[in-house]
């Protein structure tokens, strides 16, 4: 079985309360601790992988993106999935090519750019280009930002989630929905639900989310903040 058809396996025949749980390495020594734990697979977070590399969120170059997500893919043997933002401007053909050539086997793809949420048509028409191209060997988490550059609207996100799966999304990726219209859009939407988890917050577990209707969890950048603040508490500890 391909590394792809793996990743797309973990997501099938999920248990309600057992969630696909995929942490986000920012470099290859995260990617190790995390594969060393007994994660079947990993996701890396845009922002943590432009944190490491000494940028902004969203301000890193794609050919530094690539490299990075290529470095993580060669010290682990688990499928890693990509968050590439929306692209980077690449034609689907290019993106996929670069993508696979950096070992990835899946992506994230935002539907908004520079905080304003994209024509929902036109970008289900980009993933279904991105589908075709990769022939089943990428699996597309398509991110919908309703809740983060939109108007929150449980309904809206629902109608923009069944023109990327009807595109052939994987997976559909509500970003920061509240926990509490979990279940709404877990009724509305076809296929695997991926939410997000805060670890240093007040919020639900992995556990509870997937009992709310996600069948994988990440966490963003959350755990490569965390990181920082513990090697932020070692500094302080060493300083003269």
């Amino acid at each position: 079985m391909s590394k792809a058809n793996e990743f797309r396996a973990l997501h099938q025949g999920r248990a309600p309360g057992d969630p696909l749980v995929l942490p986000g390495p920012w470099d290859a020594a995260s990617a190790r601790v995390f594969a060393d734990a007994g994660f079947p697979a990993l996701a890396t977070p845009s922002a943590g992988v432009a944190a490491s590399l000494g940028y902004p969120d969203g301000a890193t170059p794609a050919d530094e993106m690539f490299a990075a997500v290529a470095r993580i893919t060669r010290a682990v043997d688990v499928p890693v999935s990509a968050d590439v933002e929306g692209g980077y401007g690449l034609a689907p053909k290019e993106l996929v090519e670069r993508l696979l050539e950096a070992g990835a086997v899946g992506c994230n793809l935002e539907d908004s750019d520079g905080g304003v949420l994209k024509d929902p048509h036109a970008h289900a028409e980009f993933l279904a280009e991105v589908r075709a191209a990769a022939e089943g060997r990428l699996f597309v988490n398509a991110r919908v930002d309703i809740f983060v550059h939109g108007d929150g609207d449980p309904e809206r996100a629902i109608e923009r989630a069944a023109l990327y799966v009807a595109a052939g999304a994987d997976c559909i990726y509500p970003l920061f929905a509240p926990p509490a219209v979990l279940p709404l859009l877990r009724a509305g939407i076809q296929g695997p639900l991926n939410a997000i988890a805060l670890p240093d917050a007040d919020g639900p577990s992995p556990a509870a989310l997937g009992g709310l209707g996600a069948t994988r969890i990440t966490f963003g950048p959350a755990l490569q903040l965390r990181a920082a603040a513990a090697l932020r508490e070692i500094a302080d500890g060493i300083t003269p």
